[in-house]
């Protein structure tokens, strides 16, 4: 008998770290220290791993020949996910003192974020999630965000000295990707891998594992029917699942390429996930 069950992914699923192509690795290092207080875990000739001390949400990999991205598939921002709103406010106290500029700041109800990029323009949220109770029931999607309050968040860690390194506990929180087609986009990190639809906005869509308002968001927004990245382009080289078991979400994947600990799987635009145990 054939299973038609939709598949759906473990609600313990977390994400591990993101692989980033950047131009200048010692720039992005210097830049990811200075401007987010990530420690950096290992450096060599060619790549960098950065976190928390403890836990590595970025890898960067030089390419001296990346190109900035353009009107394609590929990254729209991940965001690092703060454990507490006290250390989002340290982070953004830290791009004041640094004169990192921003490119936007929101309340989204489950979550507050700042947006920015990094010197080679890719996208970065720095995010800290309100506890899952105060949630709204519509996940924050049906009104859109609201401003941040910097005068409330800042006040939370008034009077501390200035904080240059991020403490323990910073995670991967989401990515959001630009791609070629919605309902595409859906036949795959849905219907494929398992994720589960928290909202489907028409440009956009946001899903995830366990409830979360979203492990993953996809947009048309660089326009209906973009191509793959080009080689030899900043941006996303993939981005990490972890799950308890990778052999049942593998048996669903069409290509799956092997990769320490797992696999990678590619979507319609060559955009890869990597799932590890």
């Amino acid at each position: 008998m054939t299973s038609t069950a939709t598949p759906v992914l473990p609600a313990t699923l977390t994400l591990g770290a993101v692989s980033l192509t950047v131009s200048n690795l010692d720039r992005s290092v210097a830049w990811y220290q200075t401007a987010l207080g990530l420690r950096v875990h290992t450096h060599d000739a060619t790549t960098a791993t950065l976190g928390d001390g403890e836990f590595t949400v970025l890898e960067l990999v030089e390419d001296p020949l990346a190109r900035p991205a353009g009107r394609h598939a590929g990254l729209y921002h991940y965001a690092l996910l703060y454990p507490t709103r006290e250390e989002l406010a340290r982070a953004a106290i830290r791009l004041s003192v640094t004169k990192t500029p921003i490119e936007g700041a929101s309340d989204h109800r489950t979550h507050e974020a700042i947006y920015l990029a990094d010197p080679d323009g890719n996208g970065i949220e720095l995010a800290a999630d309100r506890a899952k109770t105060a949630w709204p029931a519509d996940l924050g999607y049906a009104g859109g965000p609201a401003a941040l309050d910097f005068n409330a968040l800042l006040a939370t860690v008034a009077g501390e000295d200035f904080s240059p390194q991020v403490r323990p506990g910073l995670r991967m929180g989401h990515l959001h990707l630009h791609v070629g087609d919605i309902e595409q986009g859906l036949a795959f990190y849905r219907d494929v891998l398992g994720f589960e639809v928290q909202a489907n906005l028409g440009s956009a869509a946001f899903v995830s594992a366990g409830g979360y308002h979203h492990h993953l968001g996809f947009n048309i927004w660089r326009g209906q029917g973009v191509g793959p990245a080009p080689e030899h382009t900043v941006g996303l080289r993939h981005w990490t699942v972890v799950v308890p078991d990778t052999d049942e979400v593998r048996a669903r994947v069409t290509g799956a390429e092997d990769f320490p600990g797992g696999f990678i799987a590619r979507d319609p635009w060559g955009t890869a996930v990597a799932f590890v145990a």
